[in-house]
């Protein structure tokens, strides 16, 4: 031992060709696995903020009615008297102009009731991850 650095010699330390390959397969395989879960991570999400936030609106609008008796005219109204902060954006369309709204039916409505708005869904076009249009949900 002269205090030279030590050079690998045939057979000793390395990893073969064969074994590179295979490690590299079971990367692949791995990718190839995880890589479709990540591109529907994103849709996933926007997708619970608008089931939360449709859940919101409608609590909203219930709680609207039951306070004075009639539907708000308005999404607008549920914001201006305090019943939600500000109206959310709809996470698929990036817009809060987008929500199409449901009118009270005249058949359901008592004399002298004014018709107002009900429900409320998404305006975006197409269906979510679970195959129902955005607008049924």
């Amino acid at each position: 031992m002269t205090g030279e650095p030590a050079l690998m010699r045939d057979g000793e330390g390395g990893f073969s060709l064969i074994e590179l390959l295979i490690v590299m397969t079971i990367i692949g395989i791995l990718a190839t696995m995880a890589v479709p879960q990540l591109f529907d991570a994103t849709q996933r999400a926007e997708e619970a903020v608008l089931r939360r936030d449709l859940f919101v609106m409608r609590d909203a609008i219930d709680q609207f009615y039951a306070d004075r008796g009639e539907y708000p005219q308005r999404l607008n109204d549920l914001s201006a008297n305090a019943y939600v902060r500000e109206i959310p954006e709809d996470p698929i369309t990036k817009s809060r102009d987008t929500w199409v709204v449901k009118l009270v039916d005249w058949e359901l409505l008592d004399e002298g009731e004014r018709p107002g708005i009900w429900d409320v869904r998404s305006g975006a076009p197409g269906p979510g991850l679970n195959g129902i249009e955005y607008s049924e949900w």
